[in-house]
């Protein structure tokens, strides 16, 4: 079970592929604050809801000065897919070896319907222009989620 991230942390660093293909690291966003949110699988109600909830909020999130970057298990066929399916404008990486989750401590054991099982947590992790650590959420709700970063973030 990986450690879960603290306010003051060094971020991870992380390359992934995208939707397309392309490398997304997290140090191009250098300068800017981004919220890096992990979810269980794409094309699933509850990750879809949430990765619209992003996409409807990103013009404001980005005139307030944070990128949205979405990691999930998914391979970059099925983010595409996803992607076109949801009209979605946030970014979406794939992380099929889970390093990456595991390394923001979003992926471990959790309760599902009673029972202890190893997967994803959704979780978010909001970084700062510097790469550090300013929140790091865990076993957040896919309702209702982005409006509450939204709200404790004073955007």
């Amino acid at each position: 079970m990986s450690e879960r991230l603290q306010p003051g942390d060094t971020a991870p660093a992380f390359t992934l592929p995208d939707a397309d293909g392309n490398d997304v690291s997290l140090g191009d966003h250098k300068g800017r604050k981004v919220i890096v949110y992990f979810y269980p699988a794409a094309m699933t109600t509850g990750c879809t809801k949430q990765a619209c909830d992003f996409t409807d909020n990103l013009d404001l999130l980005a005139g307030a000065g944070y990128d949205v970057i979405g990691v999930s298990p998914d391979k970059p066929e099925k983010l595409a897919q996803f992607r076109e399916k949801e009209n979605l404008r946030v970014t979406l990486v794939a992380d099929p070896d889970k390093a990456v989750l595991t390394a923001y401590g979003a992926f471990g054991e959790k309760k599902l319907y009673g029972k202890t099982v190893t997967g994803v947590i959704r979780s978010t992790v909001i970084v700062d222009e510097d790469g550090k650590v300013e929140q790091a959420l865990y076993n957040v709700r896919a309702t209702g989620h982005v409006a509450k970063i939204i709200k404790d973030l004073g955007v």
